[in-house]
């Protein structure tokens, strides 16, 4: 009962927290850290643009859903001079905002869960099922991230994968799409957000989390001065209530579920 008066509150009741991540962008830049983007960070670190700062805050938005509120997001982002990245999955993308997030100088890609997509399409619940088609699940992740690319006029060199209750039940990330090279090589993904060659240079991983919680393992304003690089993992649900948005997650969830 607990849960399901929390996710309620969560998700229609909770009042904005955006004044709160302008205060932890504020305070960040005040004790002398960078924001930079995954990919800026990312070739920071391959000796292709300016060195990494000492202390820095690279930030990562999953926009699973509520564009409206990504928008404010990147607003703050704009007001303040930093960059950061922003994920889109399939059904969040929207191009004319991508288009201003990199024109701004910060990044727009794709938030990827072709694995967990397919296992529901298919109605496959055996994860070595899943491993056996594995050759189609990478063919039509590169199909769709081709499409983005053609539509978006960009390329696309970070990615990031979506986390789906299929894959929690299934216990595949959609992270093994891109333990194949060929394809990271075929499609010019030079990093995948839960890449090592990322993470062995984050000191502190925090990610927003539901009402009650809010962050894991700890408030970003506690690992600033304990932590020199931090990763910062946000998702618009968890900033602002947007009821139509919600609801239409909520019963689109159910029917999933249902279905599959």
């Amino acid at each position: 009962m607990n849960t399901l008066i929390n996710r309620l509150y969560g998700d229609y009741l909770m009042p904005s927290r955006l004044p709160l991540y302008e205060d932890f962008v504020r305070a960040a830049s005040e004790a002398g850290y960078a924001h930079m983007s995954v990919r800026e960070y990312i070739a920071a670190l391959r000796g292709q643009g300016a060195r990494p700062a000492h202390k820095v805050v690279v930030h990562r938005h999953d926009i699973d859903t509520d564009l409206r509120t990504a928008r404010k997001l990147f607003d703050i982002e704009q007001k303040h001079r930093i960059h950061a990245s922003y994920y889109f999955r399939l059904s969040t993308l929207d191009f004319a905002l991508m288009n201003e997030i990199e024109e701004y100088g910060s990044e727009a890609s794709y938030h990827y869960e072709e694995l967990a997509t397919y296992a529901k399409r298919q109605h496959i619940k055996d994860p070595a099922a899943i491993h056996a088609r594995m050759a189609d699940i990478r063919d039509e992740f590169a199909r769709n991230l081709r499409v983005i690319e053609e539509r978006f006029g960009r390329k696309l060199s970070t990615v990031a994968s979506h986390g789906d209750f299929a894959n929690r039940r299934l216990q595949i990330s959609n992270t093994e799409i891109l333990k194949d090279p060929g394809l990271r090589e075929r499609c010019g993904i030079v990093c995948e957000t839960y890449d090592r060659a990322l993470l062995d240079h984050i000191d502190m991983y925090i990610s927003d989390r539901p009402y009650p919680q809010y962050f894991r393992p700890l408030s970003p304003f506690d690992a600033l001065g304990r932590h020199a690089r931090i990763c910062f993992l946000t998702h618009p649900r968890q900033w602002e209530t947007n009821w139509i948005e919600n609801s239409r997650d909520n019963l689109f969830r159910l029917y999933e579920g249902v279905s599959w």
